[in-house]
């Protein structure tokens, strides 16, 4: 193994550290003194690798967000030229991930907790969301569906409000229903628009 990735390595232990770390204590209700010990490292190599608190927590999120960015290509080459089986695999592994994540959507958590204005994360946070946002908006419009931005927004919402509903209600709560209720979202929208002069013969 090289040195670039024996590194490589080592950074993704240690953000996986961090990750499990901020999912129990949040982000705001730890010190670095505690962090460097859930990471199995110390203070100062933490500061070494990061200038600040802050500097640490905007990397743990560019890491997490950089993982999502790659379940995209899998998508694509799990459905090559096939958007719409995409577009449903994208449901069914949303699906899947709100049943194993216990502490919901790290970024999303960040965003609620971390309330200072001008707080660094907002900006990985933002990028990262918009990112999800034209993906997903572009998935939906190679799809064919009518309205492929409002369908996009409509499984975000869906997507957002499940981790919310689960963590406050549990999964026997309405989040157990967020899989049903995107194949319906995208069902309607595949639905063809009514033609209007076949409406107006129909009533006539």
């Amino acid at each position: 193994m090289t040195v670039c990735r024996r590194a490589r390595r080592r950074e993704i232990v240690l953000f996986q550290r961090l990750a499990s770390c901020f999912d129990n204590t949040g982000f705001c209700g730890i010190g670095v003194d505690a962090i460097a010990e859930a990471a199995e490292t110390n203070k100062m190599t933490l500061y070494r690798h990061f200038g600040s608190k802050d500097d640490l927590i905007c990397e743990a999120l560019r890491f997490t967000s950089e993982k999502a960015a790659a379940f995209w290509d899998l998508l694509e080459a799990s459905h090559p030229n096939d958007p719409m089986a995409q577009l449903q695999s994208w449901v069914k592994a949303r699906a899947q991930c709100l049943a194993d994540d216990k502490y919901g959507c790290d970024l999303a958590n960040a965003a609620v907790e971390l309330k200072e204005q001008g707080h660094p994360a907002h900006v990985v946070i933002e990028n990262f969301k918009l990112a999800q946002r034209r993906r997903l908006e572009k998935l939906c419009r190679d799809a064919g569906v009518s309205e492929p931005e409002l369908l996009s927004d409509t499984l975000s919402m869906l997507m957002e409000g499940a981790q919310v509903s689960k963590l406050a209600t549990g999964s026997e709560g309405p989040s157990m229903r967020f899989m049903r209720a995107c194949e319906a979202a995208i069902a309607s929208f595949r639905q063809p628009a009514r033609n209007t002069a076949d409406t107006v013969g129909s009533e006539a």
